[in-house]
């Protein structure tokens, strides 16, 4: 019980710092899709981003867990893990750094933009730091400092809105000869990264710094099957994007790049709950794993993800004719990915759940092997369809790896290490958004207006709402405040 109040009060201090940081970013993407002249302007930056989410995996190949497990195994000094994990990180990331600066040249060109070579310059120096903060904001979730944590997110994410907000919709009015174009963006991150880099400075002083190279080497044997994962899982996030604009016409397909990436924003409500449940989750996984209910607790956490996952599902199709206008008109032709997307979202997060149990017993080798798997089905798809439906590709590219992965992670799971989860009332929630969902559609074919679709659609969400209240979250059960009179 104690780790279940933990859990809920970690995630929501994590969770709150990301739905504030998350709407505030959400301001970027009108900010960006209203100022910006072209769809082709806005795939530029979605294709950079992808590119640079590909090497943040590479550059902390898998650290960031490594760092949990041992620093939980370790029975001695445990900032000797913390330093090792540092200094591995941190020659990576130098390494890199010192590569980019010095062949930025062919590197742009090689990635298709050799007319925008400091696009790529600074996003590259972006991600390094970006990587090497990894194994600070671990040891802060380590230690349960998630205030800390949550605060040099928010920092990073006020600082970065004020500043678009300055450069792409302040300056045009105060100079009406002002420039706009996507380059500022890439500008601003680096700038806004480098300042959190300064703020993370009081956990990189005040312990001794040691590397110790047998823990480096049993580290690296923890962590590559991770790297692999992670690059697999996140290729199943960005392979699309990135293969875009390299099959299609490159100015078509980034064009359409442009389409899909502000689409997809409106879904990714779901990698927000998803990521905000990993920050409370893993620390208290690894460090409950000896505990004799902690199948019990992994059960549960399951069904209230799905549970609560679902219900933002429904919120957000309840409410399309809101949501739509995040991204300006030329873009809304690609609504009809943000379901697809969502349902792939959750997908991966029921998958994130399911993997515990190859990392609490040292066989990553599994993780990578499913991660891989799904990564094949993913560029196969996008590969053969991309032609066919462009961007709907992705989408669909996205859904059928999560899918697959988060399958194999279930079954081979149930045969290694056992959980009971209530399957039973799991697929009943899904059954009912199946259907819930089904009904919204109906409305939207069969009703012009956007009000009455809303009130209609309200009402189905809060049958969903009754049915968590009468088997799940029972009034009767919840404490009542009683006040003491004197």
């Amino acid at each position: 019980m104690a780790n279940i109040k933990g859990l809920v009060k970690d995630t929501a201090v994590y969770g709150m710092s990301s739905i504030i940081g998350r709407f505030l970013n959400y301001l970027m993407v009108p900010l960006y899709t209203y100022t910006l002249k072209s769809c082709a302007d806005y795939g530029i930056y979605n294709d950079i981003y992808a590119q640079t989410a590909l090497l943040l995996v590479i550059l902390t190949f898998g650290m960031e867990t490594t760092f949990f497990r041992f620093m939980n195994k370790e029975e001695g000094d445990k900032m000797r893990v913390y330093s090792t994990a540092l200094m591995m990180v941190g020659g990576v990331c130098l390494t890199f750094v010192v590569l980019v600066l010095a062949f930025i040249n062919p590197i742009a060109s090689l990635l298709d933009y050799p007319n925008h070579k400091w696009y790529v310059g600074m996003m590259f120096l972006v991600v390094a730091q970006d990587a090497f903060q990894a194994i600070p904001f671990a040891y802060l979730r380590y230690k349960h400092r998630s205030y800390k944590f949550a605060g040099l997110k928010l920092l990073f994410i006020f600082l970065s809105v004020g500043l678009n907000v300055v450069a792409y919709w302040l300056m045009p009015k105060i100079d009406p000869s002002w420039e706009i174009h996507i380059g500022y963006a890439f500008a601003i991150n680096l700038i806004c990264t480098t300042i959190i880099s300064f703020c993370l400075i009081g956990e990189l002083v005040g312990f001794k710094w040691q590397f110790d190279g047998q823990k480096c080497k049993e580290m690296l044997r923890y962590s590559w099957p991770l790297l692999v994962l992670g690059i697999a899982g996140i290729l199943n996030q960005v392979a699309g994007q990135i293969m875009l604009p390299r099959i299609l016409d490159p100015e078509e397909g980034r064009h359409q790049l442009g389409i899909y990436g502000a689409c997809i924003k409106i879904a990714m409500i779901m990698a927000l709950i998803t990521q905000a449940f990993r920050f409370a989750y893993e620390p208290i996984v690894f460090g409950s794993a000896k505990d004799k209910n902690s199948k019990e607790l992994y059960a549960q956490a399951m069904k209230y993800f799905i549970m609560f996952t679902l219900l933002a599902f429904l919120c957000v199709m309840a409410y399309i004719d809101v949501f739509q206008f995040i991204v300006e008109e030329k873009y809304r032709e690609g609504l009809g990915i943000v379901p697809i997307v969502m349902a792939a979202e959750i997908m991966m997060g029921i998958h994130f759940n399911l993997s515990f149990w190859y990392k609490l017993i040292d066989k990553t080798i599994w993780g990578a092997i499913f991660s891989i798997t799904g990564c094949i089905v993913l560029l196969l798809v996008n590969y053969f369809f991309i032609p066919e439906i462009g961007y709907t590709a992705c989408a669909w590219a996205g859904f059928a790896g999560y899918g697959t992965v988060m399958l194999f992670s279930y079954f081979v799971g149930q045969k290694k290490n056992r959980i009971d989860y209530d399957l039973k009332s799991i697929f009943t929630y899904i059954l009912i958004t199946v259907v819930l969902f089904a009904a919204m559609q109906y409305v939207a074919s069969a009703i012009d207006s956007s009000i009455l679709r809303m009130v209609i659609n309200t009402l189905l969400v809060l049958l969903f709402v009754a049915h968590v209240i009468h088997h799940d979250l029972p009034l009767s059960k919840l404490k009542t405040i009683r006040i003491k009179r004197k």
